[in-house]
């Protein structure tokens, strides 16, 4: 039997994230050593307010440690993120597994980088082939603007938007993408019960970003 597979979970926001993780790890056969990282841990509020997105500025929306929803922009995130990333990979793990689907530019890592959005869009991308109107969910409605996916000759792309950490928006969205054939939750904090809730009004496929991050995943362990 191999040694037990020492794995980094890194949240934009703060960890611990009781409400992702575990689900994440329940996925896995196979025991891991998991530890938890956020990229605004040592921040206090006034300091996490201070990263808000100007606008016009993509937007991450995340948790804080007490459960709280934050919004914060990507480029006064990205530094904060590198820099964790940096110190990461002088511990010892065997992969860094980054809990957000948003995209950055030229992160880097010396360590193996498990980035979620890469993960979600070739896992889409080799599910929807014959997918003439693809629905896609985001947890805020700016970002719906902002998304780096849209309608083209060969597929249609609606969206829809309902935040995992704060309301319940959930229905309304699923009614916006009724008329879609193939639905993904494209955010990390959305759970398999949301996934669940969301098919059961839609009758129709709905694709989990969380599961797709944790089956690749299970080939690293």
């Amino acid at each position: 039997m191999g040694r037990q597979k020492r794995i980094a979970f890194v949240t934009v926001g703060q960890a611990p994230r009781v409400d992702l993780v575990p689900e994440i790890l329940s996925q896995l056969k196979g025991a891991v050593e998991a530890r938890e990282f956020g990229a605004l841990d040592s921040l206090d509020r006034e300091q996490i307010a201070a990263l808000a997105p100007p606008p016009g500025e993509p937007s991450l929306c995340t948790r804080l440690r007490d459960g709280s929803e934050v919004v914060i922009g990507k480029r006064q995130t990205q530094d904060r993120l590198q820099a964790l990333l940096d110190r990461l990979d002088g511990e010892g793990f065997d992969a860094i597994t980054l809990l957000c689907t948003g995209y950055f530019d030229h992160l880097a890592s010396r360590t193996l980088l498990i980035e979620a959005q890469r993960v979600v869009d070739a896992t889409v991308d080799a599910l929807s082939l014959s997918c003439r109107h693809l629905g896609v969910m985001v947890p805020l409605e700016r970002q719906i603007g902002e998304f780096h996916v849209g309608s083209d000759a060969r597929r249609r792309v609606s969206m829809a938007h309902f935040s995992p950490y704060s309301g319940d928006r959930l229905p309304e969205a699923v009614q916006e993408l009724k008329d879609c054939d193939l639905v993904v939750m494209h955010c990390m904090g959305y759970s398999e019960a949301m996934r669940s809730r969301a098919a059961d009004l839609i009758d129709r496929p709905v694709l989990l970003a969380r599961r797709m991050v944790a089956g690749g995943l299970q080939q690293i362990i």
